[in-house]
């Protein structure tokens, strides 16, 4: 039995480094999507434009030298008990910044590491998986999805398949030899001929891939302010990234509403100032509307987000409702999301749900659902609740 302690290669040291290192900018980009996402454009933007995410450096531990002297104190007081550590005050101070002066001491180490859009996608979804994805199909014809179809007689050189050819070749050879035309005995060469040649084939053929379309729904009344706009687009900004990592074609539609609903641009979305009051069904009207023209469900994976304050005028409320509900049973998904970052709801109502929530929360089911944002710290939360999402790596 051997002696020596068995170690770890330097690429299996290195290894752990990475996972480490990875785990803590996963951390960063789950923590700071906020910041990340803020001034960046949800679809259209450049895969390739580097975005800058904070990291908190990684320090290993070390030992230092310390200056070797014996102290003995004493203490007064009520709190003290045998063997209590006591600090020395020159220690203590050591380090700290007094007054306007200075610390001598390093600081927390920070670093920025940067990413691009792709990037961020991968490190966010690496380990999330989709669950009763259902892909419906629509077709359409990419210009370079060229494949094998076969082989024939005649074509270009550099296409030109030598294992058909020779096949070609041995298979005439043997016909030759029964029929009594060609003796191989005799020495006589059998050469290729042109019948033999076989060129491979290639035929642009339709592609099936799979397409979604996501509604992003959003209150624009005089009540949504700026800090709600800012969380309900971290918000889209995430669903919008997952669902484009999970499908191969996507087409995002935008519904503003106030007490009237209208499809916007993405930069009118989040732009548009708010003003008036709000009725929540005409948005909802809008979204079916446009799938009955534009998405029919046998070809499409309909998403659809609303992020509201809750407020909705009373005569609206049932309304609401019940558009509500045409809407889920055409999409994979619906979710109503609402925004209350200073706790509007419980000052008011002594709930943390608005009247809105507290009708849905009778219909919602995995097709439907409810969640509510405080803050932009709720944000990953409730994304991974939205798609009852389980990580199965970091």
């Amino acid at each position: 039995m051997s002696t020596f302690t068995e170690h770890k290669s330097i690429a299996d040291r290195s290894a752990t480094d990475r996972a480490r290192h990875k785990k803590k900018i996963d951390k960063a980009l789950k923590e700071g999507i906020r910041e990340i996402v803020a001034d960046e454009s949800i679809i259209g933007q450049d895969g390739n434009k580097k975005i800058k995410i904070p990291v908190k450096g990684i320090k290993e531990y070390q030992f230092v030298y310390g200056d070797n002297s014996k102290k003995v104190g004493g203490a007064q007081g009520k709190d003290i008990r045998r063997g209590q550590k006591i600090a020395d005050a020159k220690q203590k101070q050591k380090g700290k910044a007094q007054g306007d002066k200075a610390g001598n001491k390093s600081g927390e180490e920070h670093y920025e590491v940067e990413v691009t859009l792709e990037e961020l996608a991968e490190h966010l979804f690496a380990d999330l998986e989709l669950p009763d994805l259902e892909r419906k199909k629509f077709k359409f014809i990419a210009s370079d999805a060229y494949r094998r179809k076969g082989h024939r007689p005649y074509g270009i050189r550099p296409r030109l398949s030598k294992k058909e050819t020779l096949k070609n070749k041995i298979r005439r050879k043997k016909i030759a030899k029964k029929s009594g035309t060609f003796k191989e005995e005799d020495g006589e060469r059998f050469p290729f001929h042109d019948s033999d040649l076989k060129y491979k084939h290639f035929q642009n053929q339709p592609v099936e891939i799979s397409s979604a379309v996501i509604f992003f729904i959003m209150d624009v009344s005089g009540s949504m302010s700026t800090e709600k706009k800012y969380i309900a687009r971290s918000f889209f900004f995430l669903l919008y990234q997952f669902l484009k990592h999970k499908y191969d074609n996507i087409e995002v539609v935008f519904v503003a509403h106030t007490v009237e609903a209208k499809e916007v641009s993405e930069e009118d979305f989040f732009k548009l100032s708010p003003s008036g009051g709000t009725f929540i069904s005409p948005a909802l009207d809008l979204a079916l509307n446009a799938i009955d023209k534009r998405y029919h469900p046998q070809n499409w994976n309909i998403y659809s987000f609303h992020c509201s304050d809750g407020d909705n005028w009373a005569e609206d409320e049932e309304k609401a409702i019940k558009s509500s509900l045409a809407l889920k049973e055409k999409c994979q998904l619906y979710g109503y999301c609402e925004i209350d970052p200073d706790g509007r709801n419980v000052q008011w109502r002594s709930s943390p749900y608005s009247r809105t929530y507290e009708n849905y929360e009778p219909h919602a089911d995995d097709k439907f659902k409810l969640l509510l944002l405080n803050s932009p710290k709720d944000i990953w939360p409730a994304f991974k609740k939205l798609f009852g999402l389980v990580e199965t790596g970091v």
